[in-house]
This record gives C-alpha cells, sequence and structure tokens, in this order.
C-alpha cells in the first residue's frame, strides 16, 4: 500500500473551489471525472507492477486473453481492434511486440486473403496463464473496494459506457443509464 499523501483531497479542494467560483452546477461532475481519472492512473499503476515482469503491458495481455479464449486461438486484426475498443495501430503495434516476444503468430485468414489472423501460440498461452494468475492475485481479487461496490461501481460505469455506445443496451434490469 502507498503511503497516505496530503490530509486534504486535492479533488474535494478543487470541487469547493469549483464551486466558490460559480461553477457549482458542474463541480460534481468534475470531481467524479477527476477522481475517475485519478483511479485509472493507480489501476493501470498496479496493473503494469504485476505484469512488467513477465515482459507485458495490459494492452498486449488483453490481446493474449481474447485469442486464449477464442475457439481456434485466432482472431482477424480488424476483430480484435473492435473487441478491445482501440484503433487498429494500436493493435498492430502491440501484436508486433507479440509476435517479437514468440507469443503471437500472424497468418493469412483461408476464408479471407484480405484479412490477417493473430494467432496465439503455446508459449503465448503459457505466459498468458501465468500472467492471470498474478494479475488475478495483484490486482483483480482485491482492487481496493468491497464486492459491493464494485459490484455498484460497474453498474455504475456501464451506464457510462451505454450512453457513450460502447454497446448496445439489452432490455432489462441492467440498461439503466443515469
Amino acid at each position: 500500500m502507498a503511503e497516505p499523501g496530503p490530509r486534504l483531497d486535492p479533488i474535494e479542494e478543487a470541487q469547493r473551489l469549483w464551486s466558490e467560483h460559480g461553477w457549482a452546477g458542474a463541480a460534481d461532475g468534475m470531481a467524479m471525472v477527476t477522481a475517475v481519472m485519478r483511479v485509472q492512473q493507480i489501476l493501470l499503476q498496479r496493473v503494469d507492477a504485476v505484469l512488467r515482469p513477465l515482459g507485458l503491458t495490459f494492452a498486449r495481455y488483453e490481446i493474449l486473453m481474447l485469442l486464449s479464449f477464442s475457439r481456434s486461438g485466432s482472431m482477424p486484426m480488424k476483430r480484435l481492434g473492435s473487441r478491445l475498443q482501440v484503433h487498429a495501430t494500436s493493435v498492430t503495434s502491440a501484436v508486433d511486440r507479440l509476435v517479437a516476444q514468440g507469443y503471437v503468430e500472424r497468418k493469412s485468414d483461408a476464408s479471407d486473403r484480405r484479412s490477417v489472423l493473430a494467432s496465439i501460440t503455446p508459449a503465448g498461452r503459457a505466459i498468458a496463464d501465468q500472467a492471470t494468475v498474478a494479475i488475478n492475485s495483484g490486482v483483480f481479487e482485491s482492487p481496493g473496494l468491497r464486492s459491493e461496490d464494485v459490484n455498484e461501481l460497474n453498474r455504475l460505469l456501464r451506464s457510462i459506457r451505454i450512453q457513450a455506445g460502447d454497446f448496445a443496451s439489452p432490455p432489462g434490469p441492467k440498461a439503466t443509464p443515469g
């Protein structure tokens, strides 16, 4: 656990100042956005600390996991980008690194000659398994919130993602955009 920072929460102070300067209607949203961005930095540091010794980044780990979860162990590059919700250039760069590490191979798609498949290698499966054990125990099992709070936060963040068009909201009780 990191050493405690200053006693004053800088985000709460910014929220107070936002209100004092006439932006009270935006102060809560500013604090929420700033807090989420700060937590994202904290979580990335934790993930990087776990994956770096294995020679992986979170982006490369996600690709390995997508490939390992697929039936064939392969997926078109374009589909990887869509699933990861990142630009094709980012996928290409990450796959290039995984190829150089011997964890992924590029293959022509026999069913669509215009398409290139990324395929996980046995070494890629082995490092993905090792990384999953490490990231589960080092990050995912203890994210810093109680289980019920994790579920509530997931529900709230899902609403933002639905509104942003990340995916279509299925009918039912989970589809509660705020």
